[in-house]
This record gives structure tokens, sequence and C-alpha cells, in this order.
């Protein structure tokens, strides 16, 4: 890791003790004290299962594009690494945006060749965003209208966050499916950059975008004839992100809190991932600690017991990812053998 990555973790690890200190300052310690003591722990396994289940499933994923492009050997352990950098990076970055890269230096490092390893991301991340749109338009049905009723203003941020995510998987589909129109398109786009560029720059993120537009759209029309491969890979991403959605449930589940309808908390989780994504700042930190109180304090009995479920929520899906980052970036990469 750079050195400009490590002062963005620490800076972020010191934000999240705030955050955390700021949500438990007007609460009694004892009570929180005695909530943490009477957890469920084997209900909070469930969760730590989910969370473990989310990652190694994005591992399968990766594992199954990589040998269809003719790799053998790459070992799941390798394959592991590359989520788990994946949650380093998105963890330390602005709309988490150091997680591509990171994933494909750990698969470089492994011996896949750099341009399969980008090919491999970019239909890992299609899937990703298509699976994640038609999550969304289900859980948008189920529980937007509890969103709408008592925080109408999370309601704009949970619209804005679907656009984002709906003009992404609809720009990767036109450069899958319309080549010439997007090149052209995107060279339109990026015409004004000429008042304020050197032409040699700008002749640079021409041919650049060039490049990433042809590439990607070449290895979409390989995979695109592969339907029972773009099947599989759907169908464990689907299952991934189930996983995932899960989580607050169970951690309901080990505070005592039997009285949740299981369908409207994914749901609500499906809303909150939306959020998240929409705060610059990395993590989401701040946006998503206040999204999962907004959105739960209805199932809590008291402040202390939607804190401590907050805080639970929060080392699941954020802190663990980071922490397990750390251990996988550090580890060596097996060696793999090519067919």
């Amino acid at each position: 890791m750079s050195k400009r990555n490590v002062i963005s973790l620490i800076v972020m690890l010191c934000i999240g003790i705030y955050i955390f200190g700021y949500s438990i300052h007007d609460i009694n310690l004892g009570v929180l004290k005695h909530e943490f003591f009477a957890i469920n722990w084997w209900w909070m396994l469930v969760a730590l299962a989910c969370i473990l289940l989310y990652f190694g499933l994005e591992a399968v994923v990766t594992k199954i594009l990589v040998d269809r492009d003719g790799v053998k050997n790459f070992s799941f352990r390798d394959a592991i690494r590359v989520p788990l950098v994946e949650q380093l990076f998105n963890g330390i970055t602005p709309f988490s945006s150091g997680g591509q890269p990171g994933q494909l230096i750990v698969m470089i490092r492994s011996g896949v060749d750099g341009g399969r390893a980008s090919s491999v991301l970019l239909m890992k991340f299609v899937v990703f965003q298509g699976t994640i749109v038609i999550n969304f338009l289900i859980s948008l049905i189920i529980g937007f209208h509890y969103i709408a009723e008592k925080m109408s203003y999370l309601s704009l941020f949970v619209i804005f966050g679907f656009i984002i995510h709906l003009f992404v998987i609809s720009a990767l589909l036109l450069i899958m499916y319309w080549y010439s129109f997007t090149r052209k398109l995107v060279l339109t786009i990026i015409a004004p950059l000429k008042l304020f560029l050197k032409p040699k720059h700008y002749a640079s993120i021409q041919a650049t975008l060039d490049e990433k537009i042809t590439t990607f759209h070449n290895e979409s029309v390989k995979l695109a004839r592969k339907w029972r491969l773009i099947l599989k890979i759907f169908l464990v991403t689907f299952l991934q992100l189930f996983f995932y959605y899960l989580i607050p449930y169970f951690i309901m589940l080990s505070l005592g809190i039997y009285n949740a309808n299981i369908i409207m908390v994914i749901s609500l989780h499906v809303l909150i991932f939306m959020i998240i994504s929409l705060f610059p700042i990395p993590g989401g930190s701040g946006g998503a600690e206040y999204s999962f109180e907004m959105l739960f304090k209805s199932y809590m009995s008291n402040n202390s017991e939607l804190v401590l479920a907050m805080i639970l929520w929060r080392f699941l899906t954020y802190y663990l990812g980071i922490f397990l980052g750390i251990i996988a970036f550090m580890m060596k990469s097996d060696k793999i053998k090519k067919r």
C-alpha cells in the first residue's frame, strides 16, 4: 500500500471511531453494556457467516471467469484475495474508486495476464451492477413506501442512487451492443476538453478512452456468446448479494428482536446500499450509519439497542472487509500455470 493509502486508512478508522463515539455520547453506558452481554452470539455467527459467504461467492465468480480464460490452477486462495482487496480499497477511496485497480494488482501478481484480468473485472462489474439494479427494483416495490412515509428526504437519495446505477449499467450495455454510437458519444462528450488541455494531453485521453471502450466491447462480445456462463455468474452474484442483505435481520435476532419482517428488512438494506453509493466519503461514512438508524429505528425498543445494532452491522459490512483486505493484500500469491 502506498503512503497515501495508509494515511487514508488511518483517517477512515479515526472517522469511524468518532462516529461510534458520537453515537453513544447520550446513551447510558451501563444499559449499552447490558445489551452487549445479552447478545445471542449464535445469531451473530450466522450474520458473520453471511458476510464471509458474500466474500466467498465473489471469489467463486472471479475463479469461474479466470478459468474460462484458459488459466489453470488459479487457486481459490488467490481468488478470495480479490474481493477482500476490493473491500479494502473501496473502503478507503472516494466513491469506491480504488476497488477495481486494487483487484487488478492482485490478479496480475497472481500471474493472470493484465488483459485477461481487466476482462474478468469488467464482466464481473457488469453482472454485479445489473444484479444490483434488479434487486433494487424489487426492493423499491416492497420498501419504498416505508421510506416515503417515514423519511421523505431519504427517498430522494434512493431515487438519485438508482438513477446513477441505472446510468452505469446502461452505459455498459451501450458499449456492449452499440459500439459505434457509444464511441462517437464519448468523443463528443470529451470534446470540450480541447479548450482546457494541450493537444498532446487531449489526444492521450482520447486514445485511452478509445482503447478501453474497444477492449470492453470486444471482450463483452466474446462473453455474450456464452450465455450459460453469464447465467451461472448472475445466479452466484444474486446469491452473494442475498447473503449480504440478510445481515441486519440476523443482527436483530441476536438482539432478541423477533418482530421484524425478513422481506422488509432485506428491502430496506438494499435501499441503504443504494444510498451509501451516493456519499463521496470513503465507505459512505456518516451517511451509512445515519441511514441505518433512520430506517431500522422502528424495530428497536430503545436507542442503545439501535446504536448497538448499527455498530455490529457497520463492523461486519465495512470494517471487517478492510481488516481482512489488509491481510489479503500482504499475502503472497500462489503460482499458477497456463494451459
